[in-house]
């Protein structure tokens, strides 16, 4: 398996001490090159568990594991800087806002993440286009994010995403702000770069449209895995 995770659970304080439990012994495991939707309504942990199986928020208790052909990971117990690296080069990320830097073009927007890892400016805007091209975007890579439409901001997203070859791509709520013509043309896109790029691909979606391109749909319910 190239991800699995055991026994994830994750509260957060409310008002008043409170205690909310977002995920509740969440299993599950996932295969290399599989295209699964978590489904479920809003508030239900999917996107909780994205982060977290994404490394960017850690559960109370619980073992997330990556295995990339070679090594196992157990995701929470690297340190700072290695687990930024692990997502760096295994990891990539769409958000439903996007989180394009307003302040860089759509061309840069994309090189970041080799720029990050330490490529040279020259490799990684060469890699960026060629990426952008191939998302459809490459003759509006010198437009900042805000003269971009919702949906090419969401091609620069993917080819932001995909820059590093990652091994797994995760979603949450990609199409959120897409009308249904760009929700299909999203989706007609990543199976077509599934393919390309060999991607295992996990979506956060509460959207039956979206969830029909998987091949396998997980449903979540109150912070729990119920199907």
């Amino acid at each position: 398996m190239l991800l699995h995770c055991t026994n994830i659970e994750k509260s957060y304080k409310t008002k008043g001490n409170n205690v909310l439990h977002v995920l509740k012994n969440i299993s599950m495991a996932i295969a290399e090159s599989s295209y699964i939707a978590l489904q479920g309504a809003s508030g239900a942990g999917k996107s909780t568990l994205l982060h977290i199986l994404g490394g960017l928020d850690a559960p109370d208790s619980g073992i997330v594991n990556y295995n990339d052909g070679s090594q196992d990971y157990d995701l929470y117990n690297l340190g700072d800087n290695e687990l930024a690296n692990f997502r760096n080069r295994n990891i990539g990320f769409i958000f439903q806002f996007h989180h394009l830097l307003p302040e860089f073009s759509a061309l840069e927007n994309v090189m970041l993440p080799k720029l990050i890892a330490g490529e040279s400016q020259k490799k990684a805007q060469a890699e960026a286009y060629d990426l952008m091209e191939l998302t459809g975007i490459a003759d509006r890579g010198h437009h900042r994010p805000n003269e971009l439409s919702g949906g090419e901001q969401q091609r620069v997203a993917i080819a932001r995403a995909l820059i590093q070859q990652p091994k797994i791509l995760l979603a949450d709520e990609p199409t959120g702000n897409l009308d249904e013509a760009n929700t299909i043309k999203f989706l007609e896109l990543l199976s077509k770069l599934r393919i390309e790029y060999n991607l295992t691909c996990l979506i956060a979606t509460h959207s039956s449209l979206v969830a029909q391109y998987a091949e396998t749909i997980i449903n979540m319910k109150d912070g729990k895995i119920i199907e």
